[in-house]
Protein backbone atom coordinates (compact mmCIF):
# COMPACT_ATOMS: atom_id res chain seq x y z
CA UNK A 1 0.00 0.00 0.00
CA UNK A 2 2.97 2.30 0.46
CA UNK A 3 4.02 1.66 -3.07
CA UNK A 4 0.77 2.33 -4.39
CA UNK A 5 0.72 6.00 -2.48
CA UNK A 6 4.27 6.61 -3.63
CA UNK A 7 3.19 6.22 -7.37
CA UNK A 8 -0.05 8.37 -6.95
CA UNK A 9 -2.76 6.25 -5.38
CA UNK A 10 -5.20 8.69 -3.55
CA UNK A 11 -7.48 6.29 -2.04
CA UNK A 12 -8.22 2.66 -1.02
CA UNK A 13 -10.84 0.58 -0.99
CA UNK A 14 -11.29 -2.80 0.76
CA UNK A 15 -13.82 -5.21 -0.64
CA UNK A 16 -16.29 -5.35 -0.34
CA UNK A 17 -17.08 -2.03 -0.90
CA UNK A 18 -20.25 0.73 -1.26
CA UNK A 19 -20.82 1.84 -4.41
CA UNK A 20 -20.98 4.95 -3.18
CA UNK A 21 -17.63 5.18 -1.94
CA UNK A 22 -16.09 4.06 -5.45
CA UNK A 23 -18.22 6.63 -6.74
CA UNK A 24 -16.53 8.83 -3.73
CA UNK A 25 -12.79 8.32 -4.76
CA UNK A 26 -13.27 7.97 -8.58
CA UNK A 27 -14.59 12.49 -8.31
CA UNK A 28 -12.12 13.09 -5.74
CA UNK A 29 -9.19 11.45 -7.77
CA UNK A 30 -10.92 13.62 -10.77
CA UNK A 31 -10.72 17.17 -8.64
CA UNK A 32 -7.13 15.79 -7.57
CA UNK A 33 -6.70 16.13 -11.43
CA UNK A 34 -8.30 19.31 -12.32
CA UNK A 35 -6.25 21.06 -9.34
CA UNK A 36 -2.90 19.65 -10.47
CA UNK A 37 -3.69 20.31 -13.86
CA UNK A 38 -4.36 24.10 -13.40
CA UNK A 39 -0.86 24.60 -11.26
CA UNK A 40 0.91 22.82 -13.91
CA UNK A 41 -1.05 25.19 -16.32
CA UNK A 42 0.12 27.99 -14.33
CA UNK A 43 3.24 27.55 -14.09
CA UNK A 44 4.18 26.70 -17.36
CA UNK A 45 2.30 29.93 -17.97
CA UNK A 46 4.75 31.84 -15.28
CA UNK A 47 8.00 30.22 -17.48
CA UNK A 48 7.22 31.21 -20.52
CA UNK A 49 6.47 34.73 -18.81
CA UNK A 50 10.36 34.35 -17.33
CA UNK A 51 11.66 33.35 -20.58
CA UNK A 52 10.24 36.30 -22.43
CA UNK A 53 12.43 38.25 -20.02
CA UNK A 54 16.07 39.61 -22.08
CA UNK A 55 19.00 38.36 -20.15
CA UNK A 56 19.63 42.15 -18.86
CA UNK A 57 15.97 41.80 -17.28
CA UNK A 58 16.73 38.31 -15.87
CA UNK A 59 19.87 39.33 -14.65
CA UNK A 60 18.23 42.57 -12.89
CA UNK A 61 15.71 40.75 -11.26
CA UNK A 62 17.81 37.83 -10.03
CA UNK A 63 19.50 40.27 -8.57
CA UNK A 64 16.36 42.14 -6.86
CA UNK A 65 15.58 38.53 -5.45
CA UNK A 66 18.87 38.44 -4.10
CA UNK A 67 17.84 41.62 -2.00
CA UNK A 68 20.45 43.85 -3.76
CA UNK A 69 19.99 47.86 -4.40
CA UNK A 70 19.93 49.04 -8.09
CA UNK A 71 23.31 50.62 -7.21
CA UNK A 72 24.50 47.08 -6.47
CA UNK A 73 23.38 45.60 -9.37
CA UNK A 74 24.36 48.24 -11.83
CA UNK A 75 27.68 48.06 -10.49
CA UNK A 76 27.69 44.11 -10.93
CA UNK A 77 26.16 44.42 -14.16
CA UNK A 78 28.80 47.32 -15.09
CA UNK A 79 25.76 49.51 -16.45
CA UNK A 80 23.55 52.54 -15.10
CA UNK A 81 21.15 52.48 -12.33
CA UNK A 82 18.82 53.82 -14.76
CA UNK A 83 19.17 51.27 -17.11
CA UNK A 84 18.95 48.65 -13.92
CA UNK A 85 15.62 50.46 -13.05
CA UNK A 86 14.04 50.03 -16.75
CA UNK A 87 15.10 46.90 -16.74
CA UNK A 88 13.19 45.95 -13.73
CA UNK A 89 10.20 48.03 -14.62
CA UNK A 90 10.05 46.00 -17.91
CA UNK A 91 10.44 42.64 -16.22
CA UNK A 92 7.92 43.62 -13.96
CA UNK A 93 5.32 44.39 -16.54
CA UNK A 94 6.33 41.45 -18.72
CA UNK A 95 5.92 39.32 -15.81
CA UNK A 96 2.64 40.71 -14.88
CA UNK A 97 3.70 41.48 -11.16
CA UNK A 98 2.04 44.53 -9.35
CA UNK A 99 4.61 44.63 -6.41
CA UNK A 100 8.37 43.05 -5.82
CA UNK A 101 6.90 41.06 -3.75
CA UNK A 102 4.66 39.33 -6.21
CA UNK A 103 7.66 39.46 -8.10
CA UNK A 104 9.86 37.71 -5.63
CA UNK A 105 7.07 34.96 -5.51
CA UNK A 106 6.74 34.27 -8.71
CA UNK A 107 10.06 33.67 -8.86
CA UNK A 108 10.52 31.21 -5.90
CA UNK A 109 7.38 29.31 -7.57
CA UNK A 110 10.09 28.39 -10.51
CA UNK A 111 12.73 27.81 -8.34
CA UNK A 112 14.60 31.08 -9.70
CA UNK A 113 17.30 32.39 -7.03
Amino acid sequence: SVEAMKTGAIEFLTKPFRDQHLLDAIQQGIALDRQRRAQDAQLQELRQRWESLSGGEQAVVTGVVRGLLNKQIAAELEVSEITVKVRRAQAMRKMQAGSLAELVRVLERLDIR
